[in-house]
């Protein structure tokens, strides 16, 4: 045990250890830890007092004024710590994110987004679910060092003063009220802009997207509402579609302009793809993409369906795909209730016979369950993939079956033909590993 003169030496020795501490040091530690962490480190040293008024990184979100034992109103609290960063803060905010839930309007979210325009904010993410739909203030249009915007849950409803955001690389919009003649305008005045995702649940007229430099572009909900109009870098496209009428989706319109398109994810979030009577998805797209080399289907029936209608659709129009992932969705989720409708029919040989994969060389399915459907798409890929090297079959619900069962699924699959001599079926779980790389 230490004698207790030496552990009143080393109390003594600890708090001049903090005070001569390099300010850069300090820095990284204060970043690293939660906003109200920061603030009480005010308690360790007359030099770490102030210094989380210094900072350059903040993240401002509820726990710092909600808390089980304060019977506070939390918009007063808030209002408080507002009040408080602007008068004590000193210096430049290259970082600020500002997470809001449930509290009534905050006048003093506009204050402080002027005081962010004023000190080199590069990096803003606003996520406001206020109890009243927030407006951005013109100020925000005035942040002429933003590097990276994430905006959810407000509304931009002019752009009047607006010169452009000339050196953004990234931008976020989530259920952001927006009109489409604005989105176009704040996209083309981003002439930097790399990276770009938009959730849009009820737009109805067509946005043209104008980004040179885009490379990245995620997009959810009304996936039939987008033209990518000029986007000669775009590298990589992730498609979460919901609510699709299968009439209004125009592939050919989304990726004419698209000649650098590598990757490809088409998800429909589980919806179901509705048509008026008569109405048929056409079979490929009136040109090929002959750069797409990697396609991603997270969410697929191997059912007679609109949904597999347009996923064929796109294969049959990539002619150098190299890679290609599919989490089988299992049938009868989306029927169970559906009394009055017709039940779809299985995948047939018939819908896969002008699909050709001569650059094939990976294959992943996920969450094969070895029904007539899926063997047949095995077998089919086997057969006419000339180039194939390796095909990664999911067994997790494979391994639910009886013994005899499952020996005698993989005795049948073995005992397909395979186009090229260099094809191996691996059975692996990938319920861990089965991922969309989402990031290039």
């Amino acid at each position: 045990m230490m004698p207790p003169k030496a552990i009143k030496h080393r109390r003594s020795v600890l708090p001049d250890a903090l005070s001569y501490l390099p300010d850069n040091v300090i820095d990284i530690i204060l970043m690293h830890l939660p906003s109200e962490d920061a603030v009480r480190t005010s308690i360790l040293s007359k030099k770490w007092r102030y210094h989380w008024c210094r900072l350059t990184e903040l993240k401002i979100d509820e726990s710092l004024w909600k808390t089980e034992k304060d019977f506070l109103n939390p918009t007063v609290k808030f209002t408080k710590i507002m009040y408080q960063l602007l008068s004590l803060h000193e210096g430049p905010i290259t970082k600020f994110t500002l997470f809001v839930v449930h509290l009534a309007s905050c006048p003093e979210i506009d204050s402080f987004i002027y005081f962010l325009s004023r000190n080199n904010i590069q990096h803003l993410v606003l996520n406001l679910s206020l109890r009243k739909e927030y407006r951005l203030p013109s100020s925000l249009f005035s942040c002429s060092q933003l590097r990276h915007l994430s905006l959810c849950f407000c509304s931009i409803q002019h752009l009047s003063a607006f010169q452009g955001f000339d050196k953004l690389i990234s931008l976020k919009l989530c259920e952001v009220n927006i009109s489409s003649e604005l989105l176009e305008s704040l996209i083309s005045h981003c002439p930097l802009l790399e990276e770009l995702e938009l959730d849009i649940a009820d737009k109805s007229d067509t946005i043209e997207i104008n980004a040179p430099m885009l490379r990245l572009f995620d997009l959810s909900g009304n996936i039939s509402c987008v033209c990518l109009k000029n986007v000669p870098r775009l590298v990589k496209v992730l498609l979460y579609g919901d609510y699709i009428k299968a009439e209004d989706l125009d592939f050919a319109k989304l990726f004419e302009c698209c000649p650098a398109l590598e990757h490809l994810l088409f998800f429909s979030l589980g919806s179901e793809f509705s048509a008026g009577a008569g109405y048929e998805a056409p079979t490929r797209l009136p040109f090929n993409l002959n750069s797409v080399k990697r396609f991603y289907l997270p969410d697929i029936m191997l059912v007679e369906s609109y949904k597999l209608s347009y996923a064929l659709c796109l294969i049959r129009s990539f002619p150098y795909l190299e890679y290609l992932e599919i989490k089988i969705h299992e049938y009868g989720f989306d029927y169970e209730d559906e009394d009055d409708e017709p039940i779809p029919e299985p995948l047939e040989l018939k819908h896969l016979w002008d699909v050709t994969f001569n650059h094939l060389k990976e294959v992943k399915l996920g969450y094969v369950s070895g029904t007539t459907s899926e063997l047949l798409l095995i077998k089919f890929l086997l057969a006419e993939s000339p180039v194939l090297e390796r095909m990664l079959i999911d067994r997790q619900y494979l391994d639910l079956e009886h013994l005899d069962t499952r020996l005698q699924i993989f005795a049948e699959i073995s005992n397909f033909s395979r186009a090229s001599p260099k094809a191996e079926v691996v059975y692996i779980d990938l319920s861990r590993s089965l991922s969309y790389e989402l990031k290039y």
